[in-house]
């Protein structure tokens, strides 16, 4: 048994937990905890925004819209019993990253594992994007959840003689049910065009992570999500695209 508790804010957490309810392996515990949406500059007593009492869990997911809930995630540590932590960095507003080091410290000290990946959908069993570049982690906790639920994974079955996507099975989901919106999609789609279509269906969605220019990527974080979701459907189907090479002065082959 994985007891799970997600906190939230809003509609970005409750999409997320949405998709895990409806997808989670049945051994999984789901509880879910709404924080509050607003909190001061500087919280001097966590204490005064949270419950008097919180389900036991032995990993937090934290999909806060506000900083805040980030300084609260050490007590609500302490209040749960948990040994892990996913704090989701999709908007840098919400986990600046200053912030998510400190955090990542806190809970060091703790002897809690914490991960932070920005964007969400860039986790898997052992690494996840942190401020443009990959960082490492070991945690089984953080990688049973992550074997299901990160960087989206597909197994694609193309039609040889017509090259359409035949059949798509999602091995890992992002975590808010993006890359089963993009499989059903894709089915029938020409090889050739379903990087891009991808990449289409993904901001379709909608992807929900921000579409400000990051500091750390110099570009959007919903454009560095949507270049996960499209390498990974290209992984699947290059042997089946036609590269077409185009010299200056003649006909392209």
């Amino acid at each position: 048994m994985l007891k799970i508790l997600a906190v939230i804010t809003g509609d970005y957490g409750r999409r997320h937990v949405d998709n895990i309810r409806a997808h989670a392996p049945e051994h999984w515990e789901l509880h879910v905890w709404r924080a509050p949406a607003f909190y001061p500059p500087v919280i001097d007593y966590p204490e005064d925004h949270l419950p008097d009492s919180l389900p036991e869990a032995d990993l937090i997911l934290a999909f806060g819209e506000d900083k805040g809930v980030a300084e609260l995630l050490p007590e609500i540590v302490r209040m749960t019993g948990a040994q892990a932590v996913v704090a989701a960095v999709d908007r840098e507003e919400w986990l600046p990253r200053g912030l998510a080091r400190q955090l990542r410290g806190w809970l060091e000290e703790m002897d809690v594992a914490c991960v932070t990946p920005k964007p969400l959908c860039s986790l898997t069993e052992s690494h996840y994007n942190v401020r443009a570049h990959r960082a490492e982690y070991d945690d089984p906790l953080i990688a049973e959840f992550a074997r299901h639920f990160g960087r989206p994974s597909f197994y694609i079955t193309v039609d040889p003689d017509t090259r359409d996507l035949a059949k798509i099975e999602v091995s890992r989901d992002a975590v808010c049910g993006c890359a089963r919106h993009v499989a059903q999609e894709l089915v029938g789609v020409p090889a050739q065009d379903a990087e891009r279509l991808a990449g289409l269906l993904h901001h379709h969605f909608p992807c929900l992570a921000s579409m400000g220019i990051d500091d750390d990527f110099s570009d959007t974080i919903m454009h560095v999500s949507g270049n996960i979701m499209k390498e990974e459907i290209k992984r699947e189907v290059e042997e089946y695209v036609e590269v077409r090479y185009i010299r200056p002065g003649e006909k392209a082959d």
